[in-house]
């Protein structure tokens, strides 16, 4: 088994049939300019050491050098390399609310954005933590399962927008019950359920689905995005406000952050409510938080990696070269006398 670390590298081989092209021009070149000179064998005799072969033999071992450098850049990996990993955390599951509420431009770029950009940035602090995604308006949808691929989650949280759920609301509750189906190991005593919202919840469930999740052995904490002051909603086309959402008077309506329901919630759930507008605050927190939870092992497998085998083609790749530039262009007196290509006949 093989993989390539870059092989676009490989396009550089297109050098080498523009050096043979350009050597057999030049060599057709110097050749009519010492026919027009002297003959074969004036020449022959003016420079007896010339070799013939060696210019070609160069050549050879420059396309060769350059050969190894170019499969030393492309970085072949074979082999096989069996490790055990063991990893230990906790199961953390990010549920995003993307109502059109998230919209409002309280907080720049808006509510939703800075939501998925505090999200990748706990992404980013995460070593051994498993992470799944919820997104949630009138109702909760999966976006990713538990799992240990941050690359993957990150995929799928750009991917997150306010026009992927038809219905809208902001049901925190269904949220919560279906990031508690998310947890599969009973024996799992750290799960974790990271809201991220404005908190304008019109369901009444809301308080009891953190009970449920208590009663399960999991934490909810949740971060509120967006200001108490609020901001309406825009309308938007081609990036372009064109106007404010209204409600049924033709009024327009004014998104405010409900800071207190999401402080119940993780109150309820025994987690704790953070201003989700400061990004370091949150980090720091989150990264407390973590620390001082008991980590359990939940994984331990073996997988494989591929060793580098750049370094042969890197080290030939030189050896080449240099032999190249120490071979001069006359004869080899051992060489010579071996007689090879009959170098000795005289007609």
């Amino acid at each position: 088994m093989y993989q390539l670390d870059a092989p676009i590298y490989f396009y550089v081989f297109g050098l080498l049939p523009v050096l043979w092209v350009g050597y057999i021009l030049i060599s057709n070149w110097k050749k009519k300019s010492q026919e027009r000179f002297a003959s074969s064998r004036l020449m022959e005799v003016l420079s007896p050491e010339r070799s013939s072969f060696k210019p070609l033999l160069k050549l050879v071992l420059i396309s060769l050098g350059i050969s190894c450098l170019i499969l030393a850049l492309v970085n072949p990996k074979i082999g096989t390399q069996l490790e055990t990993v063991k990893r230990e955390g906790v199961d953390i599951v990010f549920a995003i609310d993307v109502s059109k509420s998230m919209l409002a431009e309280d907080i720049a770029p808006n509510r939703i954005e800075k939501a998925k950009r505090l999200v990748s940035a706990l992404l980013n602090q995460l070593a051994s933590d498993r992470v799944g995604i919820i997104a949630y308006a009138a109702q909760a949808v999966p976006q990713l399962p538990i799992t240990t691929d941050y690359g993957a989650a990150k995929m799928f949280l750009q991917a997150l927008n306010t026009d992927m759920l038809s219905s809208q609301g902001t049901a925190i509750d269904s949220a919560i019950d279906l990031a508690i189906s998310y947890f599969d190991d009973e024996d799992q005593t750290n799960r974790v359920v990271f809201i991220l919202s404005d908190g304008e919840d019109h369901s009444e469930d809301a308080m009891a689905a953190a009970e449920r999740a208590k009663e399960e052995g999991i934490k909810v904490f949740t971060f509120g995005v967006g200001t108490d002051k609020g901001a309406p909603i825009p309308i938007k086309k081609n990036g372009i406000v064109e106007s404010y959402k209204k409600d049924q008077e033709g009024e327009v309506v004014i998104t405010k952050r409900n800071s207190e329901i999401l402080a119940s919630i993780a109150d309820i759930a025994e987690g704790f409510y953070t201003d989700g507008n400061d990004t370091q605050a949150v980090l720091e927190f989150v990264s407390e938080t973590l620390k001082q939870m008991e980590k359990k092992e939940f994984e331990a497998k073996k997988f494989v990696s591929y060793k580098d085998r750049f370094q042969g083609f890197l080290i030939a790749g030189f050896l080449l070269l240099l032999i190249e530039i120490l071979l001069f262009e006359t004869k080899t007196k051992w060489v010579l006398k071996l007689n090879l290509f009959n170098e000795n006949n005289k007609e």
